[in-house]
């Protein structure tokens, strides 16, 4: 990818519309907007795809910042967006505290934490744009009647941003275009968290969280508060396992009930599933209308089924040979506290009273809550920045393209490839972890709520589940 600096050499290729300042960036002003189109959003981001005819952002989309509707965040902060304490966590990071600019810190932090984590060939830190109000502006006109109406009242485009991040389009193989015809086939799954705690901080009464995953507790969760219609047969552990077999079992059970934790794009267009709102449970007819999609992407029968079996197949193949999760797993366990201990430090470092031992009982106090509150500063400074880190490596999403190759032909050195037996084919694919973005340390309260919420509620049906069981005589 092009860095901006160097985007000056292709200016003559840019259309009219592009402009050049100061010899140096490609702004994006007013006309430029109508080159781009939604493409999706998530609570935080929107993400526009390009749909003009310059060779500099053929295949790139464009992630932008947005603002909630209800009114301003609140703003005790610097123009890098870090607290005082935030540039305690990420110091030794000078880029990323020493900027003066939200976007690019944010930016700074994929590109100076999560990717050597991560390995460099599965994260694209993407290039800051600068870009003029007025294009962010005609954005947020042109994008409105595009996204759901919910998401619209919720939060609209971020007009007062400087920034937005250029990045690679993962949905389609490469450069904007379908190499020989040949179709693109993506897949983004949300993970999760795929292990189990076993920190000593987990207090008695929340053991359960060392033997059931945090998925599975909040799904609970999630249908009592009518957020979903049924229970998810996904789990974590399973897609984290290391086992072809578990690894089919999740992917299986992602296709089967979607919820927001799976969809599928073909040549970059939706065809499958859906974040906020997806569906949760694939029916027949959802099926039928996948299976018509996928038939020139594989080499199959028209047998109901034998298509999204054989996507199954392949996922799972590509899952359990690129080790891509391995690398994502290593970084969730970064956490070593769970949310019970590292809660403790976050109060020490932000000089509160700690809200956490004031909810424990005094017996419980001398053992180790009470040793976390004298560990020396550093120490709790590395917990947290452990925490918040593994925090990002848990709601990150995985995206995996998939292009047909000829059996035999050379293959690309940078790309993997996978054999598929059932339909004889092979394929190249690239895997990729996204939604990276640094987690704001003043988040930890709502995570300690959060976590509370999630076990007392699946603890307490658990409880009303025995409780409904028929006594033995």
């Amino acid at each position: 990818m092009l860095h901006p600096r160097r985007l000056l050499k292709t200016s003559k290729h840019l259309s009219s519309s592009v402009k050049i300042q100061k010899m140096e960036e490609i702004v994006l002003e007013t006309k430029d907007a109508v080159d781009w189109s939604y493409r999706s959003e998530g609570v935080v981001n929107l993400v526009l795809a390009y749909t003009g005819s310059s060779p500099t952002f053929l295949g790139k989309v464009m992630r932008t910042k947005k603002m909630r509707n209800t009114g301003n965040e609140n703003g005790d902060r610097s123009g890098n967006g870090l607290t005082t304490q935030e540039k305690l966590i990420w110091g030794d990071i000078k880029d990323l505290v020493s900027c003066q600019n939200k976007e690019i810190a944010e930016y700074l932090f994929v590109k100076h934490v999560m990717k050597p984590l991560l390995g460099h060939k599965y994260v694209n830190a993407g290039i800051p744009l600068p870009v003029e109000k007025e294009f962010l502006e005609s954005v947020k006109t042109i994008v409105t009647s595009q996204r759901h109406s919910w998401r619209a009242n919720a939060a609209s485009v971020d007009t007062n941003r400087s920034f937005a991040l250029l990045l690679d389009d993962l949905t389609i193989f490469s450069h904007g275009q379908i190499e020989d015809h040949k179709p693109c086939l993506t897949v983004e799954i949300k993970p999760k968290c795929g292990f189990l705690s076993s920190s000593s901080f987990i207090a008695g009464e929340n053991v359960i969280k060392k033997s059931i995953s945090r998925f599975e507790m909040y799904q609970v969760l999630k249908l009592r508060e009518n957020q979903i219609s049924q229970i998810s047969e996904y789990n974590p552990l399973d897609l984290f396992s290391g086992s072809k077999d578990r690894i089919h079992k999740a992917i299986k059970a992602l296709y089967s009930t979607p919820q927001n934790s799976l969809q599928v794009f073909l040549n970059g267009s939706l065809v499958f599933g859906g974040f906020r709102g997806g569906i949760c449970k694939t029916t027949p007819k959802l099926e039928l209308a996948f299976e018509h999609k996928l038939k020139d992407f594989f080499k199959t029968e028209d047998d109901s089924g034998v298509r999204a079996n054989t996507f199954i197949e392949l996922v799972t193949e590509t899952v359990y040979a690129s080790g891509a999760l391995d690398q994502l797993l290593d970084v969730q366990k970064l956490d070593k506290y769970n949310i019970e201990g590292a809660i403790h430090a976050y109060y020490d470092l932000v000089d509160k009273p700690c809200k956490a031992c004031q909810e424990l009982e005094s017996s419980k106090l001398s053992n180790q809550f009470g040793s976390m509150h004298s560990i020396p500063q550093d120490e709790k400074v590395n917990i947290l920045k452990d925490f918040l880190i593994s925090s990002t490596a848990t709601d990150c999403s995985v995206m995996i393209s998939f292009r047909p190759i000829e059996t035999g032909l050379s293959k690309s050195s940078s790309h993997g490839n996978i054999h598929l037996e059932s339909t004889k084919q092979e394929f190249e694919y690239k895997v990729h972890f996204i939604d990276l973005d640094m987690r704001p340390l003043k988040r930890m309260e709502a995570y300690h709520e959060s976590d509370k919420k999630i076990t007392k509620t699946y603890l307490e049906m658990l409880k009303k589940k025995k409780g409904d069981q028929p006594r033995r005589f």
